[in-house]
């Protein structure tokens, strides 16, 4: 008999494991976006018609909020434009570190987008969290109009990056980026740069020690027209743009100059030789290491295909992103035909390089490059060769069940005894999140999942300090990554759960501490993420037999010709539960 682990709500407050911070009684929260303050031990969240300031250690205590609705005029005028009451409120999308003292705030202000700064102090002592009034100005163009548009931004030297609809009527997606004296975008109405884009995600992630060089990253969803013409195709995409771009100075004025895109490929073998992809890019998780240049991409993608429905995470290594960029451009005649590698001479620079050192230094400006680079890497912004994931398949795979979806994504890496993990928590839209890791083996170049917990929260949104923050309509909560005791008082139990957080310690199943980074730690520890092999680790103790998990013994009495429910529950996702019939009278 297999049974699933999983912890509702209630059961995760009475274990100590979850804080749930809500909005006043009778409203909703509708939390839109989350940025994580580590230095100064803050979660800021932008909800609807307000802003939230939560500890970090403990959400529920010594929280400040800043109400910013949208006026009455301007709801009255969003009304009178035949948009529903619930549309005119003030949904704050964007939420970026500004500088060392505020914050960037953009919501969408009834259809009418309006940014503002916020005060936050330069430490956690100052308890500063207010909205300068004197900041608030129009938000076009930085924000969308639509509550339920989807935009993605990050800030970087003070000028924001973002992708977003710039209009009313949702017909012009762009990359963009702003300052208080420039504004560079892609062109407007070229489908051969964005056509339909659904924005996911930004992140700057440098090339090399040159910052000049530094290349901001854009990952969307875009339409593309298959070779019989129709744009019916979902490709997700990564693009990129330098960070220095000024622009040409006869030709893309205001445009980038180095904006380059290409396909991200998520998808399985099928028996009859054709791939099933997922498409539909959901989420992207960008995991930092020690090498700020390097770090790894995940992506949570779903298909697109009327006939399989289902789920993959793939992982993606910044030497394959930048491979595709530094490789073939493509081309084809005409929108309906296929993409070919384009085979003539590349001018120079290369189109979509940064005027930098790293490129020889014979320019100091975007503007300084031949027309003849600009008029290519506008004519060829596409690249021929995909981007594959790690091991060329996905680490995670999910048909669809129940018609769950899986819609957010966290991941945290973790050292075991016997090696580092990745754990990936993944939200659903029935507000339950899967704590999963995932165990390639190269021997047999198989990729096993191993699904560790099911905790009945929100949608998942970030994560820090050994906690997962989780926003929904009705509040925000915070939850431990781990809670070992919830194995059992048992080696076995505690060795089968292959959770890489936690490990036997000769007494209980305790957080696991790699050796000289805890010198509280006891040495005896007992642990297997890779096979969770109990009898080899549990065996040959010198402790108890109950220590050791000797099966529990219960008498069961039941009435004859009718059902008797013989209960037991496994302490995790990995242990089984194995019944027995014994024949005959008990001696």
């Amino acid at each position: 008999v297999n049974s699933e682990m999983t912890f509702v709500l209630l059961d995760l407050w009475q274990m100590n494991r979850t804080v749930v911070f809500q909005a006043q009684q009778g409203t909703l929260l509708q939390a839109q976006t989350m940025l994580l303050d580590e230095p100064n031990e803050r979660l800021y969240v932008g909800a609807k018609n307000r802003l939230l300031s939560l500890r970090l250690e403990h959400i529920n205590r010594d929280h400040k909020e800043i109400r910013w609705a949208s006026s009455e005029s301007q709801i009255e005028e969003c009304l009178m434009k035949g948009r529903e009451k619930p549309e005119c409120a003030n949904y704050i999308k964007v939420l970026q570190q500004y500088n060392s003292t505020h914050l960037l705030a953009c919501g969408t202000g009834a259809f009418n987008p309006t940014c503002g700064l916020l005060a936050v102090g330069t430490k956690a002592t100052d308890r500063l969290f207010s909205l300068a009034e004197e900041s608030v100005e129009s938000g076009r163009g930085r924000c969308p109009y639509d509550p339920n548009s989807l935009c993605t931004s990050t800030l970087y030297r003070g000028e924001l990056y973002i992708g977003v609809y710039t209009d009313y009527w949702e017909n012009d997606g762009a990359l963009c980026r702003l300052n208080s004296q420039t504004y560079t975008r892609t062109e407007r109405d070229d489908r051969q740069q964005l056509n339909q884009p659904k924005f996911i995600k930004s992140v700057v992630i440098p090339d090399n020690d040159d910052p000049e060089d530094d290349k901001v990253y854009f990952f969307f969803t875009e339409r593309e027209q298959n070779p019989e013409g129709e744009t019916k195709a979902v490709y997700t995409r990564v693009g990129r743009v330098c960070a220095n771009d000024q622009g040409g100075r006869r030709m893309l004025v205001n445009r980038w100059s180095s904006f380059l895109k290409t396909r991200l490929i998520c998808s399985v073998a099928g028996a009859n030789g054709i791939d099933t992809h997922f498409d539909e890019l959901e989420d992207i998780f960008v995991l930092q290491n020690k090498d700020q240049k390097n770090p790894e991409i995940f992506g949570l993608f779903s298909t697109t295909s009327a006939v399989f429905k289902g789920y993959a995470v793939c992982v993606y290594q910044m030497d394959d992103v930048r491979a595709s960029f530094n490789g073939p451009f493509a081309q084809r005649e005409r929108p309906g035909h296929h993409w070919t590698p384009y085979e003539d001479r590349v001018p120079y620079p290369r189109p979509g390089s940064c005027a930098s050192k790293m490129n020889g230094g014979g320019f100091s400006s975007s503007k300084e490059f031949p027309d003849e680079v600009l008029r290519f890497v506008r004519a060829h912004p596409v690249m021929y060769r995909a981007v594959q994931p790690l091991h060329r398949r996905p680490v995670l795979l999910q048909t669809q069940g129940g018609g769950r979806r899986l819609t957010q994504l966290a991941v945290d890496r973790v050292q075991a005894q016997d090696g580092h993990y990745h754990v990936l928590y993944i939200g659903t839209d029935d507000s339950v999140v899967l704590k999963v890791i995932t165990i390639y083996n190269k021997d047999t170049d198989t990729v096993e999942e191993v699904l560790l917990e099911e905790l009945q929260v929100f949608q998942v949104q970030m994560r820090g300090n050994q906690q997962l923050y989780v926003g929904s309509e009705v509040g925000v909560a915070q939850v431990r990554l781990h809670q070992c005791e919830l194995y059992g008082s048992q080696c076995a139990d505690c060795c089968l759960a292959r959770d890489p957080y936690c490990a036997w310690d000769g007494l209980t199943c305790s957080r696991y501490y790699p050796a000289g980074v805890y010198p509280k730690s006891r040495r005896f520890r007992r642990q297997d993420v890779r096979h969770g092999n109990a009898v080899q680790l549990c065996n040959g103790l010198q402790i108890d037999d109950q220590q050791l998990g000797v099966a529990e013994e219960r008498t069961v009495y039941g009435v004859e010709t009718n059902s008797t429910l013989l209960e037991c529950t496994p302490r995790s996702l990995q242990a089984r539960v194995l019944w027995f019939r014994q024949q005959g009278e008990l001696q």
